[in-house]
Order: structure tokens, then C-alpha cells, then sequence
């Protein structure tokens, strides 16, 4: 019995709302217990975590298909289905009767997916009176052991330890599954590679450079300012690389805290707040979430609802969002000298950039737009991002920071090196934990860029500081398009002191 993965539009009721789901075909018809499943539990699941689901069927089906003679007994077949995920299923001869020719898989991805088979037929079980393929059982005095000392781990480290009841957790730890899987190996991790710090300067204004204007004496002409601004976010706001794919233009406005500053808005792509200019027939602002916001003025999704092919989707990973307004803030990281500089350097380049994306119209709210208006993908940026590397003479790499998941380790490890207290990176990189969910000891931007500030002045008075200086901008050839004195004159307004 072979299968086929196709995705299907499935209405569930006379609304016009659709759910765009995968579904595996089998020589029966679609499998419809998996389709109930998803579609039951699709809201806390990521779309990568139902793919995952899907594969394990998938592959359980392609076992089963395969070698359904050989076994009697369906807990023997699961079991060794396991075991052939870790081993794959080609001998040593090169040969496979099977006609499966797995490789071997890591044992951090069998458990994903034995974990995704073990939950949908429990829930099989429970719906529908299907044996369990992967049943409990009472556990060994060692399996129970293992499990009080991961318990007390995990106890010991959350603040809210006194609501995980000992009785609960006795009852967890009686209980082991059927099938065994292995334990991942402990790792110990090489430091996550990031982008060199000393070759920032060239990459923003030499490596995104437009082909055919690198005379121009206009900054808007000579240099690719979204990118470079995208590039910003990424090294010197920490945002992951799909965030900025989520900007409105209305996102970015002047920091009331740091003036001359960008204040920078990122806002979760369907809860955040959005902006006032959807009107109702009276003429007056509807106030209503993004999602709502795209869906009436623009008839657009999230980016993030989109499925992962399409140019317009971008991930969102559940950050830790600063206010009912479901937004975070951007804390630039600093330089030698002038804890601001990236902000400020933002908020002008921003300028120019708002300017040429005025002159396209784009009939949608996204910051970032192609050359014909069309909200830029995340594909794009990484072509742009790694064209940039090379033209500076870099090698584009994961492994080597060159790539843009290199910037926001630069930026984790510059507030590191600022012996920054672990609250305030939690702050300024947006992580979730139990730890960060105490309102009250919350640290706020003011307090993360105060710490900032006073920890750069303890590096230049200790001499052995890490932090590059501003670059030289008049090297870079700023000084013919400075009317307003931003680069150059007697007090650089981007080169002043915090």
C-alpha cells in the first residue's frame, strides 16, 4: 500500500474560511483519521510539527506495506519499525529486500517522530477503540528512578515550583512506554559561529552596494538600503531573520527616549495591534488586530499563515512580547563610545529608504518591498545577503557566520561580552522562560539601555575593550550627500557621545 502526500482546502463550515491541511493518499482514499486529527489539534501545532506527523505516518504506512508478512503481532511491528528508523534498512551487502532503502536516522529525530506516532494513536485509541501502538506500561525501578531525578531538575530550576504537585509527578514516573527509544548523545557544543564584528563596516556600505551606481554621490543611489537595513535588524537589533519580514511601514517611528533614534516595533504578525487607518463607513479608525487589518484593507493573511513555499511567508517563533499590544521593542546594541550609533544610522538611512519605497505605491502595509512594490520574500534577502558577503570577499557559510543566521549570534555574544546580567540579554533578545514571566521584575528597555550604557563606560575605562568604534564614515563616502550634517562637521550628530 504506497502513499502520496497532497495538501487539501478543507471547509468546516458555510463561513468561506478554508483550512489548507496535508493529507496522505493511500490506495483506499485519503487517510481520514489523520485528517480529524490535525484538524482537531492543528491550533497548537506549528505547520512544521504537523509535516512532521505526517512524515511519521507516512513512513508507518511505507513499513507496513513492505513488511506486513513478517510479523504476527502489531506491537512487534512498531518495535521494529523503531529500530529500523535508527538503522536504517540497507544490509551490509548494499541490498534491501524491502525495497525501503532508509538511511539511518538520528536518534533526536526518531523520537520526534515516534513521539508524533505515540500521541495520534493514542488518540486513535480513544476516538475510535484502535489498539495503542505504542501502549504504556508500569515502568522498571531504574526507568522510575531516571525519571524523580528529571522531575527534581526540572523543579529545582522554575520559580513556579511550588505548583508542580509531587502526587501528579508519582503517578508520571510509575508509567513507561512500551517501545524504548535511545537517548540522544550529549553534545558539547563549538561556539555558535557569528559574523565577524571587523568586517560589519564592509559588508554594509561595500558589499550592498547597486551594481552599476558605486559612484553615485547619493546614498539611495549607491547603496541597497533595504537590505542593509534588514542587515541592521538582524546584527545590531538581534531579530531573528524572518522579523523584520513583518514590519508595517507605521512600525518604525522616532524614539521619544533617544531622540534622533529609531524606535523599532515588531509586532506578532495576527495578535499585534493594528495600525488606525482602516476606517468604517463613518469614516472613523477601527481599532482591531493584524490579522483583521490585512484580511479588510489588503486581503492579505499573516505572513506567517502562509505554507512555507509561498514567497509571502515568514516563521514567527513565540517570543516573549512586551505589552498587551503583543509587540516587541528592538534594543540596539552599542559601539564604542556611542551606545545609540545603530539607531541612529537606522533612523536616517530609514528616511531615504521610506522615500523610495513611496515612489513604488505598494498596496499593502509590509516595510520591505521588492523593485516592483511587492513585499519582499525571505529567499530574496538571503540571495542579496550572500551576494553582499562575496562581493566584500568572504566566503557565505553557516558554519563560518557568514550567513544571516550569523548576526543575531554577533549580536547575543556582544551582550554577553558586555558582562550584561542574564536578565537583560532575555530582554533585549525577546527569549520566553518561565523565569521571565515574574511582570514586576521584568527588566524594561530604559533599564536594558541604562545597564548598556554604563557597561560600555566600565569597557573603555578597563582599556581592554572588545567593541569597535563607530566606522569612518567619511570612508565610506557619506560626506557629499551630509547636508544635514549627520556624518560630518564639527559635532557628528552620528558620531556624539551616548
Amino acid at each position: 500500500m504506497s502513499h502520496t502526500v497532497v495538501r487539501y482546502k478543507v471547509a468546516r463550515d458555510n463561513t468561506g474560511i478554508h483550512e489548507e491541511i496535508p493529507v496522505i493518499l493511500t490506495e483506499f482514499g485519503p487517510l481520514e483519521p489523520l485528517i480529524h486529527y490535525i484538524l482537531k489539534h492543528r491550533l497548537g501545532m506549528s505547520e512544521s510539527s504537523i509535516n512532521k506527523l505526517v512524515q511519521a505516518v507516512g513512513l508507518l504506512i511505507d513499513y507496513m506495506a513492505a513488511n506486513h508478512t513478517a510479523f504476527d503481532n502489531p506491537d512487534d511491528l512498531f518495535n521494529t519499525f523503531v529500530q529500523r528508523l535508527y538503522s536504517g534498512t540497507v544490509g551490509i551487502d548494499g541490498r534491501d529486500p524491502s525495497g525501503l532503502y532508509w538511511d539511518a536516522r538520528s536518534p533526536a529525530l526518531v523520537r520526534v517522530l515516534v513521539n508524533h506516532l505515540t500521541t495520534f494513536s493514542d488518540w486513535m485509541a480513544k476516538e475510535q477503540g484502535t489498539k495503542q501502538l505504542n501502549p504504556w506500561r508500569q515502568a522498571t525501578r531504574a526507568e522510575e528512578q531516571l525519571a524523580w531525578a528529571a522531575w527534581q531538575h526540572q523543579r529545582n530550576r522554575a520559580f513556579l515550583s511550588h505548583t508542580m504537585s509531587i502526587d501528579v509527578a508519582a503517578l508520571k514516573v510509575s508509567q513507561a512506554r512500551t517501545t524504548l527509544l535511545k537517548k540522544s548523545p550529549v553534545i558539547d557544543h563549538e561556539p555558535v559561529k557569528r559574523f565577524p564584528a571587523d568586517r560589519m563596516d564592509d559588508l554594509l556600505f561595500r558589499g550592498f552596494i547597486v551594481p552599476g551606481k558605486q559612484e553615485s554621490p547619493r546614498i539611495e543611489e549607491r547603496l541597497n538600503l533595504r537590505d542593509i537595513l534588514i542587515t541592521m535588524l538582524l546584527h545590531y537589533g538581534g531579530l531573528r531573520m524572518s522579523e523584520p519580514f513583518h514590519l508595517f511601514v507605521h512600525d518604525v517611528i522616532p524614539d521619544p527616549m533617544a531622540l534622533g533614534t529609531a524606535l523599532v516595533k515588531v509586532y506578532h504578525p495576527s495578535l499585534g495591534n493594528a495600525p488606525l487607518d482602516l476606517l468604517d463607513a463613518k469614516g472613523k479608525p477601527i481599532a482591531c488586530n493584524r490579522a483583521t487589518y490585512l484580511r479588510d484593507k489588503f486581503g492579505l493573511l499573516p505572513r506567517n499563515e502562509y505554507k512555507s513555499s509561498h514567497t509571502l511567508h515568514a516563521g514567527w517563533k513565540g517570543n516573549f512580547l512586551d505589552s498587551r499590544g503583543h509587540y516587541m521593542e528592538v534594543i540596539w546594541s552599542p559601539r564604542l563610545g556611542a551606545p545609540q550609533w545603530a539607531g541612529e544610522l537606522f533612523w536616517m538611512l530609514w528616511g531615504f529608504y521610506m522615500a523610495q519605497r513611496d515612489q513604488l505605491n505598494p498596496d499593502h502595509p509590509f516595510a520591505f518591498v521588492t523593485r516592483t512594490g511587492k513585499p519582499y520574500s525571505i529567499d530574496a534577502f538571503e540571495d542579496a545577503h550572500a551576494r553582499a558577503v562575496r562581493r566584500i570577499g568572504m566566503a557565505v557559510a553557516k558554519a563560518l557566520g557568514t550567513s544571516p543566521h550569523g548576526h543575531r549570534h554577533a549580536y547575543g555574544q556582544r551582550m554577553e561580552d558586555l558582562k550584561l546580567d542574564a536578565k537583560a540579554i532575555m530582554k533585549a533578545m525577546h527569549h520566553k522562560s518561565i523565569e521571565s514571566q515574574i511582570v514586576y521584575t521584568e527588566a524594561t528597555r530604559a533599564k536594558v539601555n541604562r545597564a548598556i550604557t554604563a557597561a560600555v563606560a566600565h569597557e573603555e575605562k578597563s582599556g581592554e575593550s572588545a567593541l569597535l568604534p563607530p566606522p569612518d564614515f567619511l570612508a565610506y563616502g557619506f560626506k557629499s550627500v551630509d547636508p544635514l550634517g549627520l556624518f560630518s562637521g564639527p559635532n557628528p550628530k552620528l558620531l556624539r557621545r551616548g
